[in-house]
C-alpha cells in the first residue's frame, strides 16, 4: 500500500497472518517481511512473495475506547472503488478481521514534498474524488465516515467535542502543562469566536442549522497528500482509508485544504471546490459551506495535531511507532502553534 522504506523489524504475528491472508487470496507464498515506515495509527509491513511480487499487511489499531471500525472502512470503501473501475488506489485482496488485518497491493511511489504541491496534482486530487463518485453513484452503499457531517449543526458540535476533549490532556506528558496553557489561553478563544462568525453568517444567509445537506458524496475522508504517492509513471495514487464512508462535500474540502501534513496552499482553494461542485452536481449551499466551514476545520486540525497529549492518541502513536514520546510531544505543539495562527490573527 504505501512505498516507503522498511525498516526490517517484525513484530508478534504478522508473519502467520501475512502466510494465511496469501493463502486466503490465492498469491504466492511469503518469502519475506520488514515494517514500512510512515503510518501513524497502524503497523504496516511489505512483504516479498515467493514470485518475486510484493504486496502489503496492515495491522490496525484496536482500543476499547475507540469505537471506530478502521479496517471495515477502508476495506469496505476500496471495494466499492474497484468495483468502479478505480485503479490509483491499493488494490484490496484479504481481510481477517479477528486480528485486524487487511492484505493490499503494493504501490511503488513515494510521497510529495509540499514544494511539489501545484496546480497538477490538486487537479489530480479533485479528478480522483470525482472518479470515486462515479456511477453507478451509491454513497448509501457506505456506512457514514469517520465524524460524518450531515447538517451546519454536525459540523460546530464535531468541533466542539474536540476541544472539550482536551481538557483531558495528560499534563505529565512531555510538555504536557504547555499544552494545557496553548488550549486554554489560544485554541477555546480561538474556537469561541469562529463559532460565533459561523453562527451570525449563517442567521444573515438564512440557513437552518439543523436542516440536512443536500448531497452526501464518498469520501476518502483524512484526504490530502499526506496520502498520496507518485509513482515512476508520475501517477498519483492515494493511500489510507481508515475513515472512509458517506460525508458532506463540505468536510471533504475543508480537511484537504486544513490537513497539516502536506499543506495545500490556499490558492488552490476556489478552483478545487468549483471543480467538486461542478461535477458532482452539488448545490449552491453544498458549495457555500465550504467556505463557510474553512477555518471551523483549522480549529479541528488543531486538536487533532494536540492528539498526542491525550491517553488514546499516544495509545496509537506508539502501537504505531514506539519512538520518543518527548519528541514527538515538542513537534506536535510546535505544529499546532503554527496552525493556529491565521485562524486567530
Amino acid at each position: 500500500m504505501t512505498g516507503d522504506a522498511a525498516t526490517g523489524t517484525t513484530p508478534d504475528d504478522s508473519a502467520a497472518v501475512a502466510g494465511r491472508l496469501l493463502a486466503q487470496a490465492r498469491l504466492p507464498a511469503l518469502s519475506g517481511i520488514g515494517r514500512l515506515a510512515g503510518g501513524k495509527n497502524n503497523r504496516v509491513f511489505q512483504l516479498d512473495l515467493a514470485d518475486g511480487g510484493r504486496a502489503v499487511l496492515k495491522r490496525y489499531h484496536v482500543d476499547a475506547r475507540d469505537d471506530r471500525d478502521r479496517l471495515g472502512a477502508e476495506w469496505r470503501f476500496l471495494d466499492y472503488v474497484w468495483a468502479r473501475g478505480v485503479r490509483n488506489v491499493p488494490q484490496p485482496f484479504a481481510c481477517d478481521r479477528g486480528v485486524s488485518a487487511g492484505l493490499y497491493g503494493f504501490i511503488d511511489g513515494r510521497r510529495l514534498e509540499s514544494a511539489e504541491i501545484d496546480a497538477e496534482v490538486v487537479a489530480a486530487a479533485a479528478d480522483f474524488v470525482v472518479a470515486i463518485n462515479g456511477e453507478p453513484r451509491r454513497p448509501d452503499d457506505l456506512a457514514p465516515g469517520s465524524e460524518a457531517c450531515f447538517s451546519l449543526a454536525d459540523h460546530l458540535a464535531t468541533v466542539d467535542r474536540r476541544v472539550a476533549r482536551l481538557d483531558a490532556i495528560d499534563l505529565g506528558a512531555p510538555r504536557g502543562e504547555d499544552a494545557a496553557r496553548f488550549v486554554a489561553t489560544r485554541l477555546k478563544p480561538t474556537w469561541t469566536a469562529v463559532r460565533g462568525r459561523i453562527l451570525t453568517a449563517a442567521q444573515q444567509a438564512g440557513l437552518d442549522l439543523a436542516a440536512p445537506i443536500g448531497r452526501p458524496v464518498v469520501s476518502p475522508s483524512d484526504f490530502g497528500f499526506h496520502n498520496m504517492l507518485r509513482d515512476a509513471a508520475g501517477r498519483s495514487i492515494f493511500i489510507d482509508f481508515e475513515y472512509a464512508g458517506r460525508d458532506d462535500p463540505a468536510k471533504l474540502v475543508c480537511d484537504f485544504f486544513c490537513q497539516p501534513e502536506v499543506p495545500v496552499p490556499a490558492q488552490f482553494f476556489d478552483g478545487f471546490a468549483d471543480r467538486l461542485a461542478g461535477a458532482l452536481a452539488l448545490s449552491d449551499a453544498d458549495r457555500h459551506r465550504c467556505t463557510l466551514l474553512l477555518d471551523a476545520y483549522r480549529v479541528k486540525w488543531v486538536c487533532i495535531i494536540l492528539n498526542e497529549f491525550l491517553p488514546l492518541g499516544a495509545s496509537r502513536r506508539a502501537f504505531a511507532d514506539s519512538g520518543e514520546r518527548a519528541a514527538r510531544c515538542a513537534r506536535q505543539l510546535a505544529r499546532a502553534e503554527t496552525q493556529i495562527a491565521p485562524v486567530s490573527a
